[in-house]
């Protein structure tokens, strides 16, 4: 054997470099998963999707806020409207059973990055205090609890995971669906729009 090892050594020096070649490259694979996994760790987005109301003497508020908790920005992809887990594409069903004289606000979502801690209330509906008693708002929060949203986000890293309204589910998804052009809440926006037909015409020639 020992002869055998006096008369290999360049064999024995080549196998060397190459199991110090083979840990080195497995120590650099090792690196750069431990450093890409920090990277998407610090960049990881959370968002959590509430109903909220608001009383004051003067109004009562109802809406919905979705607000970033994670440490990276959330890249919106899709909203989904639902109620009683079944998909719909507008309001229409909560609008015509709400109490007559309320005001609307709205904020499109899809394709808005969410920063880390920032907020934003796609659609909030008010009466002033008069419009809508203790009974009524009973009545509107019974109906409200039927409805929901699942929104589907990304981090810059195309990791991508779908929120619910009730906060249960948080789950991871390979890509989010492609959505409409328009999300739900941009379309309910829409109706606050003038009709062209109704926009006064410059005749002057």
């Amino acid at each position: 054997m020992w002869r055998w090892l006096t008369h290999n050594h360049q064999t024995l020096t080549g196998v060397g470099a190459m199991l110090v070649g083979v840990a080195a490259l497995f120590v650099a694979w090792d690196q750069g998963r431990v450093m890409r996994a920090q990277q998407h760790g610090a960049v990881v987005p959370v968002l959590q999707i509430d109903g909220f109301i608001q009383s004051t003497p003067e109004a009562r508020n109802i809406g919905l806020r979705i607000v970033n908790h994670g440490v990276g920005p959330a890249m919106i992809e899709r909203v989904v409207l639902v109620r009683d887990g079944v998909e719909v594409s507008d309001f229409t069903g909560l609008i015509e059973l709400l109490p007559a004289g309320f005001d609307r606000s709205w904020s499109s979502i899809n394709g808005r990055a969410l920063a880390p801690g920032g907020e934003v209330e796609p659609v909030t509906f008010s009466w002033s205090r008069g419009d809508l008693d203790d009974n009524g708002l009973n009545d509107l929060l019974d109906e409200w609890s039927h409805w929901g949203v699942v929104a589907c986000y990304c981090s810059v890293f195309d990791r991508c995971w779908q929120s619910t309204s009730d906060n249960e589910d948080r789950l991871p998804v390979r890509q989010c669906e492609a959505g409409d052009r328009f999300d739900v809440f941009e379309r309910f926006g829409s109706a606050d729009r003038p009709d062209p037909q109704d926009t006064p015409q410059d005749d002057t020639n």
